[in-house]
């Protein structure tokens, strides 16, 4: 197993022989990474790749099997608590309280972290505007279309200031105009230095949102660096694009 770094406060994840088997199954299987605080850093790969359990295991929902993870100066394996009360994350499915409303879906949240109501519901007022769905705040789940319960959850993983944002294929199944809008949002969060972490299948989104970004397929990483950098070294003669180079490396066809 490869030895990780001493914690570092420019550092917010450090990955090293990461590991993750569910049974004779290996879905991560011995990575290693650095993700810098202040970036966004993009797992971009088929599905399958091994980028949500990747992230999973980043946020302490999934055991790391073997390796060494450390979060914001905090070893994953042994802090989870803390390292939970760190983080903010947006998981791929929208997993809304559909009995609750759209504010009180957020006050709720806000008691797991024991924010006092008065903050609560100003920072609740202040997520609602930053994803434009103050006017919806008193409307039911069931009423939102799926982009606005997508900005939803994002506003409900910043209930919490976190530290580090964890965002799951974000994006995945909206429209081209509602994906967009949580692009605008996700670029306000980097303009005021939010470290972020992303999974997507999406070529224009990782090209447009990633500072660095991995490519993983089968579990394993196989290139690293920022979007321009890997289609300088590896789009190949003629090419241009970063669906070039996850092509060429995975042979998988991008989603479009």
């Amino acid at each position: 197993m490869s030895a990780a770094p001493e914690p570092s406060p420019r550092e917010a994840v450090q990955a090293a022989g990461l590991t993750r088997d569910y049974g004779s199954r290996r879905a991560v299987d011995g990575i290693d990474f650095t993700v810098q605080a202040g970036e966004c850093f993009g797992f971009l790969g088929p599905n399958g790749a091994g980028k949500t359990t990747t992230v999973r295991m980043i946020h302490a929902f999934t055991p790391v099997t073997a390796g060494r993870l450390v979060v914001l100066g905090h070893d994953v394996s042994r802090e989870a608590r803390r390292v939970k009360a760190l983080i903010g994350v947006c998981p791929q499915e929208n997993n809304l309280d559909e009995d609750f409303t759209v504010r009180r879906n957020l006050l709720v949240y806000a008691r797991y972290f024991e924010i006092p109501a008065s903050v609560a519901r100003e920072r609740a007022a202040e997520l609602l505007a930053f994803v434009d769905l103050a006017g919806e705040a008193d409307r039911p789940i069931a009423a939102l279309s799926g982009g606005m319960k997508r900005r939803l959850v994002l506003a409900r993983a910043l209930m919490n200031s976190p530290r580090l944002l964890v965002l799951d294929e974000p994006t995945s199944g909206l429209d081209p105009q509602a994906r967009r809008q949580i692009w605008r949002r996700i670029e306000g969060l980097k303009r005021v230095g939010t470290t972020i972490l992303l999974t997507t299948h999406y070529m224009e989104e990782a090209s447009r949102l990633c500072d660095r970004l991995v490519i993983m397929d089968r579990g394993r990483i196989v290139a690293t660096g920022t979007p321009a950098d890997l289609i300088q070294r590896l789009a190949g003669e003629g090419s241009g694009t970063l669906e070039d180079v996850f092509l060429r490396l995975t042979g998988a066809a991008p989603a479009p």
